[in-house]
């Protein structure tokens, strides 16, 4: 029994945390590099040579609890008022979140709207400016909770009282204002550095399922730093790092991803050999889990899977070795002749 009422108190610590931290943490996904407008604004449309990106990200989260935390995105942006030989130009995106969260199926839905203007400065410099509007709701299922009046002595009794009778809504809705900037910079075709900051809940919009004890959510600073760099005609790294704060929560990723070759495309037009890499990479979120990835790129489109292993003391304690991630990733142009930035001397990125 001692067992059954530790893995409930366990579990009902790890629900309270999620309730508790959700407006501070956020969404997260491991695959930052593979969600640019989540990180940044200032990221939509930022492309070297490609006119638009379609992506998806699907994360599973402590799958040793009852009720694994669950997460996806979707997303597309796309570059508009570029002529063939600017180097401005506008990027519009669009965003899909949902985040499902414990036993209470805590759930955050959110739609978002960005705007980001690229400014090529000079031969080797590009500042990025975005904009970000976003509508989100956030609803909680009390009938699937369990509260402390409710405990018998040997389990939880749904047919008691619960005590929570202020509760006013279980829906709640808000709007949501992020921005960002980005300086690029792009020394030659085979390297180049990008370095962002963002803050997501600007306008600190207001969420509570009471009539009293407004949760007010505060201003989340995010700063970004990646490159790519190009080793040889196979290899190609791609290190990064990403970290964020809020209200005393704070998170830092670092690592890089390692592109191989195994095809190149035909040098004659119209031939339909097409351009094959292996990704390899490795992260460490601090003090929390360390992070293999492994995908697969052909021609325009990216598959990723990566895997969390937890090294905290709470997911060795629960055997909940972390999470699960897959991303996609497709990008294109416009026309077969359509290119990049003309004097942007820069390689391919996502």
């Amino acid at each position: 029994m001692r067992n059954g009422l530790n893995k409930v108190i366990i579990t009902a610590l790890i629900g309270v945390a999620a309730a508790g931290t959700a407006g501070a943490q956020d969404m997260h996904f491991s695959q930052y590099y593979n969600t640019p407008m989540l990180v940044n604004p200032a990221n939509t449309a930022l492309m070297s040579d490609n006119d638009y990106r379609l992506g998806a990200n699907y994360r599973t989260q402590w799958t040793a609890v009852p009720v694994p935390y669950k997460t996806f995105s979707a997303y597309a942006d796309f570059q508009a008022f570029k002529g063939q030989n600017t180097t401005n130009w506008l990027g519009v995106g669009i965003a899909f979140y949902n985040d499902v969260a414990g036993d209470g199926n805590l759930t955050l839905t959110r739609g978002d709207l960005t705007l980001a203007y690229h400014v090529q400065t000079s031969d080797v410099f590009m500042i990025s400016a975005g904009l970000q509007g976003g509508y989100a709701t956030r609803t909680i299922d009390y009938n699937k909770l369990y509260f402390g009046m409710q405990w018998d002595g040997f389990k939880f009794n749904q047919s008691f009282a619960s005590g929570e009778n202020n509760i006013n809504v279980i829906k709640t809705q808000f709007f949501d204002i992020g921005a960002g900037i980005n300086f690029s910079y792009f020394p030659s075709e085979l390297a180049f550095v990008k370095v962002g900051v963002g803050f997501a809940h600007i306008n600190q919009p207001k969420e509570t399922f009471y009539e009293s004890g407004i949760n007010e959510l505060g201003i989340r600073p995010t700063v970004n730093m990646d490159g790519t760099f190009v080793m040889d005609d196979i290899f190609t790294l791609n290190p990064s790092i990403y970290y964020s704060m809020d209200k005393g929560a704070s998170e830092l990723v670092f690592g890089t991803l390692v592109q191989g070759k195994f095809t190149k495309r035909g040098n004659n037009y119209g031939e339909h050999k097409g351009e094959g890499s292996l990704i390899a990479g490795l992260h460490y979120r601090y003090k929390e889990s360390l992070i293999g990835s492994i995908g697969l790129q052909w021609n325009d489109l990216r598959i990723m899977a990566s895997y969390d292993y937890a090294m905290s003391s709470l997911g060795q304690n629960i055997k909940a070795y972390g999470g699960m991630e897959f991303g996609l990733v497709f990008m294109g142009r416009y026309g077969e002749h359509s290119r990049g930035a003309k004097n942007m001397n820069c390689p391919r990125f996502y």
